[in-house]
């Protein structure tokens, strides 16, 4: 893919991440709770690599909290997450890897990351592992409707996804 449909894909999913932000979240406690952000994370984790990935979830998570719709702790949550399912999909270009790379980036990583934050703002009531819970119950939501998708893509043939790197063609054939 080149380079200015890659940037084109990013900005759409932008365009929906912000759009749908809107419409569809959940207030749990003193966060929002947010699916589409991970499914946008898997998708463009599988569909772009990392430095899309990361780009989107980063301008996602500041137009959501510009505009109202989100919270500080979109930041560490979705660009751990885009980071973590984009490694593992290039390493292994395995979908499953892409979705639990989301679940662990989000729902462990970036709500420990989170943790800092909501105690700089929130004072002791914060506590560490009271974001796993939401970050992992968001991230799961968002990353199986992604493999769904995804799968829906490729069996319609609608997206190709190149082999691993380091597999050989060959043996598979043979």
């Amino acid at each position: 893919m080149r380079k200015t449909q890659k940037l084109t894909i990013t900005a759409m999913m932008i365009a929906i991440g912000t759009l749908s932000s809107n419409l569809f979240y959940i207030p749990i406690g003193f966060t929002k709770v947010f699916p589409v952000q991970h499914l946008i994370n898997v998708l463009s984790a599988v569909l772009l690599g990392p430095y899309y990935a990361v780009a989107q979830a980063l301008c996602i998570s500041l137009l959501r909290n510009m505009m109202g719709t989100g919270s500080i702790f979109a930041f560490p949550g979705s660009m751990v997450g885009a980071l973590l399912a984009s490694l593992l999909f290039l390493k292994t270009r395995k979908i499953y890897m892409a979705v639990a790379g989301e679940i662990i980036g989000t729902g462990i990583l970036g709500a420990m990351l989170s943790y800092p934050i909501a105690s700089l703002f929130l004072g002791q009531k914060a506590t560490l592992f009271g974001f796993i819970p939401l970050f992992i119950f968001s991230s799961i939501v968002g990353a199986l409707l992604a493999a769904v998708m995804l799968s829906i893509f490729i069996q319609k043939r609608a997206v190709i996804l190149p082999p691993a790197k380091n597999s050989n063609h060959l043996s598979k054939h043979v």
